[in-house]
């Protein structure tokens, strides 16, 4: 069983070769797009669907996972960004304060870069950390934005970091980033009303999946 998550705005869109429960809970609303039959036009027609207010959630389902991922991204200008899902020595989560949402450090990949290599990077750039060790792989999350008239699918790749040390936080203000903290596993959920649905998702990784 195979599906990924895209969220245009807070409104998911799902690629699956399977109904799981969890997608199964969207299938039966009447506002949720529900495809079968992947063509150019059913694309298109959900692309259509999003834009009112009404709409719910989309759903793709198909045999090969594979080849209904890459039909679907032929709709979209990829961009390929990375991140980090930062702890420090006192099991505390970093978040940031960037234009008027909570967010995690990431950006987008430069040419010739690797993908762990440009998530290290972005948090430091970001943060000011230095003494930064990449633990593992967590997460790959979805979401698109139109910029410049052009439909834009981002893919950004996430990594389970630590912060060695008591550094001190640096906020990139060229970035927006007004504010950097440590915050407790317990105390993350107060933050998900002001934060965007992936961030989220990766967020929920700190339940029991962390070193």
């Amino acid at each position: 069983m195979s599906y990924i998550t895209i969220y245009f705005d807070d409104k998911p869109v799902f690629l699956c070769d399977e109904i799981t429960s969890e997608i199964e809970e969207y299938r039966h609303h009447p506002d949720t797009v529900f495809i079968d039959e992947m063509s150019t036009a059913a694309i298109n027609s959900l692309l259509h669907e999003i834009n009112k207010p009404q709409f719910h959630a989309g759903i793709i389902l198909g045999d090969n996972f594979d080849k209904l991922k890459a039909d679907f991204f032929k709709h979209f200008h990829l961009i390929e960004a990375a991140g980090g899902l930062v702890k420090n020595e006192n099991d505390e989560i970093l978040m940031m304060f960037r234009r008027g949402k909570w967010d995690l450090p990431k950006g987008k990949l430069d040419e010739g870069e690797t993908i762990e290599a440009c998530a290290k990077r972005e948090v430091e750039e970001e943060t000011g950390l230095k003494k930064l060790k990449i633990i593992k792989p967590i997460a790959i999350t979805y979401h698109t934005y139109v910029q410049f008239g052009k439909h834009n699918l981002k893919e950004s790749h996430w990594y389970e970091m630590k912060a060695a040390g008591n550094e001190k936080l640096i906020p990139q203000t060229e970035e927006d980033i007004t504010e950097i903290i440590w915050v407790k596993k317990e105390d993350l959920e107060q933050y998900y009303s002001n934060t965007f649905p992936t961030i989220i998702q990766v967020l929920k990784f700190t339940d029991d999946n962390l070193e």
